[in-house]
């Protein structure tokens, strides 16, 4: 089964969304893959089974079709996709006609497509990667400041963590330790990689405790 949450209306899409996330059972294993940890292979396994620990996984896709490879290879597995016995979510922008068509091609009991649009032209998106760059200068005051603001402007908690994720991957990439050490680093993603699906099974606001997380994370 899929669904899509698209379009410009990001404040009301992550709302709804988030509602959706918390409907699921306590115990249901959910995925969260961005293009900082997307991989073929992995994806492939998750529509081909089931979850050896649950009966039904989900996997959140977060801004996944932004980039043409990924886009691609998706796009072509659609069908495989929407047949798995697993629940699949994208998490998405505005999608062109040609992609969105895509979609509404499935068979309508296999996919539930939530457009949300603008009625007017949308306000200049805030540049998440201000909240890296504060986060990097270890700047607790900006980092949380850069957070409230992408927040407001309808950035989703997914993409937040997404660029943190990739931001301290890439310092311990280029061997950058001039502001946190490599094991804080691996700390803080290896944090990261399960600190929204634990906050949401244990019922806590996911955007109040990932707020408090990067305030405490230095």
């Amino acid at each position: 089964m899929i669904y899509l949450f698209c379009g410009d209306d990001t404040k009301k899409k992550n709302a709804i969304y988030e509602e959706f996330i918390n409907s699921l059972p306590k115990e249901a294993e959910i995925f969260y893959i961005s293009r900082n940890n997307f991989d073929r292979t992995q994806t492939e396994s998750l529509y081909s089974g089931s979850s050896l620990f649950s009966q039904k996984s989900t996997v959140t896709f977060s801004s996944i079709l932004d980039y043409e490879e990924n886009r691609n290879f998706i796009l072509d597995k659609l069908k495989l996709i929407a047949d798995s016995d697993n629940n699949f979510i994208f998490l998405e922008g505005k999608l062109n006609k040609s992609v969105l068509d895509l979609f509404k091609k499935i068979d309508s009991k296999k996919i539930k497509i939530n457009l949300f649009e603008l009625a007017k032209e949308k306000t200049e998106k805030f540049d998440n990667f201000l909240i890296a760059k504060a986060f990097a200068n270890k700047d607790k005051l900006n980092t949380w400041i850069c957070f409230r603001q992408s927040v407001d402007a309808g950035a989703s908690l997914e993409e937040i963590v997404g660029i943190l994720f990739w931001k301290a991957k890439d310092m311990i990439l280029k061997k950058n330790f001039n502001k946190f050490k490599e094991e804080q680093l691996k700390t803080f993603i290896a944090r990261l990689s399960y600190f929204l699906p634990e906050a949401r099974k244990e019922g806590r606001d996911a955007e109040s405790t990932l707020e408090q997380f990067l305030l405490e994370a230095f």
